[in-house]
């Protein structure tokens, strides 16, 4: 799945958030939660217990029915500022949102919504986990923040003495004010809501903090391991790259002293086996200029390019190695083939590594013609690749094995110089494929116009 249609599935899921919180009236009222029952024994026969217990669950059902379009415009805000790349939308996506669902809600509920004092707090609470975190606090643990400070802030609607400042101004919460204040209990009410709103909002600041250092911790550990992978890699690289163009000093001497050889000699056989030669060195500069040269790209038969793959990948006793070739060898591709067969090689080993302790471990290699794309696969039957590795497995010096990864980033790499994409299929205790996919751009059926 892409990018945007991750980000697509991820705006509907919040827009649904936020309808479910729009219907909650609809389904979770003050009689299913025993509110109605705890009012008419309050009404009846008033006592601090039975006013404490109401109140209590007058603020859990007010915090539930709250709990997913505040979170939903929270997740929703979120996702179209970074998408569209405007952090404003963060806040103002919520701020229009709220209260766009209490007025819909107060269109068919009897019971009115009161959009007042907590309301308000709660949407500068959203303003500030986005300007104090400044990116570095994800959306889930902004939502698991917001709960706490919902939580917190709707028992500041019992509260007697914040009445006059449009807290608590619903009929339900105005009544189990003035029954508290008929009974002398207001002071003691209000004491009992103000310590839980302190200690739920203090919890929710300490939790923020928490977070908002933990994931700075999380993301400087994450760039310095890039970090450290790009540099092993580029040394690696570097490296490679000295060692093969040293190469082309005795190569350029092997093909001198081939051409004496056939300047010298008349022999017929010894003139083929120096054709030969000049054929082998050939092929082999051929091969450096490859790899030297990133861009250098030329025509080569699948046919071909398979039986390189075979060539370089050596046999291992404990591994079966098989091919499926579901596409005509004729089918050529304009690719890199140096660059290539090592990005197919380094999928075969990481598979061979996936099953290196199974009794019956096996990888394949697969080719397959999809909607005019060239597909090549490689498959193993190991126990898949868990989602939290998914998520890090392209990320440079990542690896599950004791030496740092960069065979992936390398894989990727050579992916993206040829405008192809690279997808992972991995079913847990099952196996994983991985699938390079070729466009139609660099396709070609030999000798032919694709």
């Amino acid at each position: 799945m892409t990018s945007k249609k991750r980000s697509n599935m991820r705006i509907i899921i919040h827009i649904i958030l936020i309808i479910i919180g729009i219907t909650m009236p609809l389904w979770l009222g003050i009689d299913e939660v025993g509110l109605a029952h705890l009012l008419h024994q309050l009404r009846n026969d008033p006592s601090g217990n039975t006013l404490m217990l109401t109140a209590f669950v007058l603020v859990m059902l007010n915090t539930v029915r709250a709990i997913p379009h505040y979170i939903g415009a929270l997740l929703l805000g979120d996702e179209l500022g970074h998408r569209f790349n405007l952090p404003i939308l963060k806040v103002i996506v919520p701020v229009v949102t709220v209260p766009f669902v209490y007025v819909i809600i107060n269109s068919y509920n009897p019971l009115n919504y009161h959009f007042g004092g907590p309301a308000l707090i709660l949407l500068i609470s959203i303003t500030l986990l986005h300007v104090l975190g400044k990116g570095r606090l994800r959306p889930v643990l902004k939502s698991f923040v917001l709960t706490q400070i919902l939580f917190g802030i709707q028992w500041l609607d019992t509260v007697t003495f914040l009445s006059g400042y449009d807290f608590g101004g619903g009929p339900i919460s105005s009544e189990v004010k003035a029954i508290a204040l008929t009974i002398d209990y207001g002071y003691t009410l209000s004491i009992y809501s103000i310590v839980l709103c302190s200690i739920f909002v203090v919890n929710a600041i300490v939790l923020a903090v928490y977070l908002t250092v933990s994931e700075q911790k999380w993301r400087m550990s994450r760039d310095l391991d890039i970090a450290r992978g790009e540099m092993i890699e580029s040394r690696s690289g570097r490296e490679a790259l000295h060692l093969v163009h040293d190469l082309k000093t005795p190569l350029s001497l092997m093909d001198g002293l081939n051409s004496l050889i056939r300047l010298k000699s008349d022999d017929k056989e010894i003139r083929e086996y120096s054709d030969k030669i000049s054929t082998a060195i050939q092929s082999t500069s051929d091969m450096v200029s490859e790899i030297l040269y990133v861009e250098k790209k030329n025509w080569c038969a699948l046919g071909d390019l398979i039986e390189y793959v075979r060539a370089n990948k050596l046999a291992d006793q404990s591994i079966t190695y098989t091919f499926e070739l579901e596409t005509d060898d004729s089918l050529e591709l304009y690719v890199n083939k140096i660059r290539m067969t090592r990005a197919i090689v380094n999928l075969i080993d990481n598979a061979g590594d996936a099953i290196r302790n199974q009794e019956h471990g096996k990888v394949v290699m697969k080719t397959r013609f999809i909607e005019r794309e060239l597909w090549l696969g490689v498959e193993d039957n190991g126990n898949g690749i868990p989602p939290k590795q998914l998520k890090k497995i392209h990320q440079p010096g990542y690896s599950t094995k004791s030496h740092p990864g960069v065979g992936l980033t390398f894989v990727q790499a050579v992916v993206e110089d040829h405008q192809a994409t690279l997808d992972i299929e991995t079913t847990p205790g099952k196996g994983t494929i991985f699938w390079i996919k070729l466009p139609e751009e660099i396709l070609r059926y030999e000798d032919t116009d694709y």
